[in-house]
């Protein structure tokens, strides 16, 4: 499948595909974050998914369309630790085999749980190694096949699903905000807003300190940047995919950034007044809604929170 030709249609029959084995999570709401921000926000809560993030959409709904040969082969993929996870799991549940390539500074939290869903953990070090190059290498001497975080249609169309479901469960929104990393969750939600939700503004929220995103976005080609500092482990990318960057363009209004201080406001925010933990990454997009990085005053604004994968001595030292 050419990404060129992905359309919303593409994300329904993806949710058709994981509807019987994906968590439908909920929507949240709170008086207070509609005061703070002065907007009608609706958190749509992938930390409450399955490996506590929304990377087994798009993991399931990949696998899920594997030969019989490629199954007999198995799935490897490379990742800092939602998608890792994510692999594991939906491997796991249709009996295919996993090799996982993950940083060696990786949370341990991450790889105790990717490991624990049955896969072969194998590690690099992401700021000496190149993890696209050592996954193709792989793959090819072990006949398995490549299945990479966000780089790819079927990744693309299962992590669309998430939005896909807050746009039938709340109904048309005047702006979508999505986590950036490498670009599969915001391809994703702009295709479902695309077709479900047409005057839709989606923005794209990533960290300060690594903002290729947003570079690219405004040259209008890939940037590659250094691996930035941020405690955003899931947005430590350096550069945006390819398959992304098409959808985009296409469907996204525009991209912004939030500071690892904002992150932390947030992640204090869904504790104490939420009552709900969530990750340094998915804390991007209601940061830019609760800081007023992007404008929405009066707007119905959706939020994609996107993990909840942190440990409890990192979240600790984060909100205290």
């Amino acid at each position: 499948m050419e990404t060129s030709q992905l359309y919303a249609s593409d994300v329904q029959q993806a949710a058709q595909r994981i509807k019987h084995v994906a968590h439908r999570t909920p929507v949240l709401t709170s008086r207070t974050a509609n005061q703070i921000a002065g907007a009608e926000l609706f958190f749509k809560c992938e930390n409450l998914q399955r490996i506590g993030a929304f990377k087994f959409r798009g993991a399931y709904n990949a696998l899920s369309q594997f030969s019989e040969e490629q199954r007999r082969h198995g799935v490897l993929t490379y990742s800092s630790g939602n998608h890792a996870q994510a692999i594991a799991l939906a491997a796991s549940l249709l009996n295919i085999r996993a090799v996982i390539i993950m940083p060696e500074d990786a949370p341990e939290l991450k790889i105790q749980a990717t490991k624990g869903y049955g896969a072969e953990v194998l590690t690099y070090n992401r700021y000496t190694e190149n993890r696209e190059e050592i996954g193709r290498k792989l793959a090819q001497e072990r006949n398995m096949t490549l299945i990479p975080p966000y780089d790819h249609p079927d990744v693309i169309c299962g992590q669309g699903t998430a939005a896909l479901e807050l746009f039938e469960d709340v109904g048309e929104l005047d702006v979508l905000l999505v986590c950036l990393g490498g670009g599969g969750l915001l391809a994703g939600s702009a295709l479902a807003a695309s077709g479900m939700s047409k005057n839709c503004q989606v923005i794209g929220v990533e960290p300060e300190a690594g903002n290729d995103g947003q570079q690219s976005f405004r040259k209008g080609e890939i940037v590659h940047i250094d691996v930035p500092d941020t405690i955003a482990d899931g947005a430590k990318v350096t550069h945006i995919g390819n398959h992304n960057f098409d959808v985009i363009r296409r469907h996204v209004h525009d991209i912004v950034t939030v500071s690892d201080a904002q992150l932390i406001e947030t992640m204090k925010f869904f504790a104490e007044r939420m009552k709900i933990v969530v990750e340094p990454t998915g804390c991007l997009a209601a940061a830019a809604a609760l800081q007023r990085v992007y404008p929405i005053a009066g707007k119905r604004v959706g939020i994609i929170v996107s993990g909840g994968n942190v440990d409890l001595q990192s979240f600790a030292k984060f909100i205290a």
